[in-house]
């Protein structure tokens, strides 16, 4: 008669960690869903949406601080902010066109107005800002029409919040796992690395003495781009390994470096060009590679379903552990 080893040997697995057994299964790893990827990854090219986000974001902040300094009484930092913003917008634009193929594509999503779709309303942020940031950029550079390049600055500053921090609310509004459990943070991480961006842009191209402004706005915009990031990565955990390694960790590991390189010429440039011209570059090159990093985390988040499958079952003990045990029949 048999003793039953064979039969012991192999329930063993399913009591895995009972009388000091090892399990011989391996644990399951998700490749796939039946076959098909559990995600599928995203179809846009880096070197366009990345680009529209960076673009995007610089449009609309300098537009903000065109409107800072105009206020301010400055006259030489407003009217290179405008024209960075009217140009900006319009990169953006171009390559958020080329990435969908063809106009009539961008023109269809205006036939509706839907509140819940961040999509929907930056393509409408978009068709209002574009030819409020343009009509501000022309007015300051032929000096015409004073009073409705007052409007359209006023107008373009306020659109270009949104423009600056609504492609963040895009991103994560996706099944994206590195994006969408972003979501808190990445509003204040895109909004710091615009500023940023603006603030680098009017360094590197006002002399110092009107440049006050500009230096201002990328201080508050670096620290609030490092800050952002670095909660979003210690409330992610494990999940923020996309942000972290391979491609990605090194977009966002070098534009992490250029930010503070950035924010510490910012604060120490004062009336040295060399300095604010480099502090300048070093901070728009920064935020660029932010949002290609960003990007790329995405990309890459979406390719391995351990991104999608573990925070799930993540979240699934963490509710069964939490529930009220079952109260048994009879009791």
């Amino acid at each position: 008669m048999s003793d039953g080893g064979p039969a012991r040997r192999g329930a063993g697995p399913g009591r895995a960690g009972r009388g000091g057994e090892e399990p011989v299964v391996p644990r399951a790893r998700p490749d796939s869903y039946y076959g098909r990827p559990v995600l599928k990854k995203p179809v846009w090219e880096a070197e366009n949406v990345a680009s529209y986000l960076f673009f995007g974001g610089l449009a609309g902040a300098s537009s903000l601080l065109a409107a800072f300094a105009q206020l301010s009484g400055n006259r030489e930092l407003p009217r290179v902010s405008k024209v960075a913003a009217a140009g900006a917008i319009g990169v953006s634009l171009a390559v958020l066109v080329r990435d969908l193929g063809r106009p009539a594509r961008f023109l269809n999503m205006l036939r509706v107005f839907k509140v819940t779709s961040p999509m929907s309303i930056g393509s409408w942020l978009l068709t209002g800002y574009g030819p409020a940031a343009g009509a501000a950029a022309a007015s300051a550079v032929t000096g015409r029409l004073p009073r409705t390049g007052a409007a359209a600055t006023a107008a373009s500053a306020a659109l270009g919040c949104g423009v600056a921090t609504y492609t963040a609310a895009l991103i994560c509004d996706t099944a994206v796992p590195a994006w969408h459990e972003g979501y808190r943070e990445m509003p204040f991480l895109f909004a710091g690395s615009a500023a940023s961006a603006a603030g680098g842009l009017g360094l590197l191209a006002v002399r110092p003495e009107g440049s006050r402004e500009a230096a201002r706005f990328a201080i508050l915009g670096a620290m609030a781009e490092l800050t952002a990031k670095s909660l979003m990565m210690r409330r992610l955990g494990p999940a923020s390994e996309p942000y972290q390694v391979g491609r990605a960790g090194r977009l966002m590991e070098a534009g992490e470096v250029l930010a503070a390189t950035g924010l510490a010429g910012a604060v120490l440039s004062g009336r040295n060009r060399l300095i604010a011209a480099l502090s300048g570059a070093a901070l728009l090159a920064g935020s660029a590679l932010t949002r290609f990093g960003v990007f790329e985390a995405g990309r890459a988040s979406a390719r391995d379903p351990k991104y999608t499958v573990g925070p799930q079952r993540e979240r699934l003990g963490q509710a069964t552990a939490g529930a009220p045990a079952a109260v048994r029949p009879g009791t």
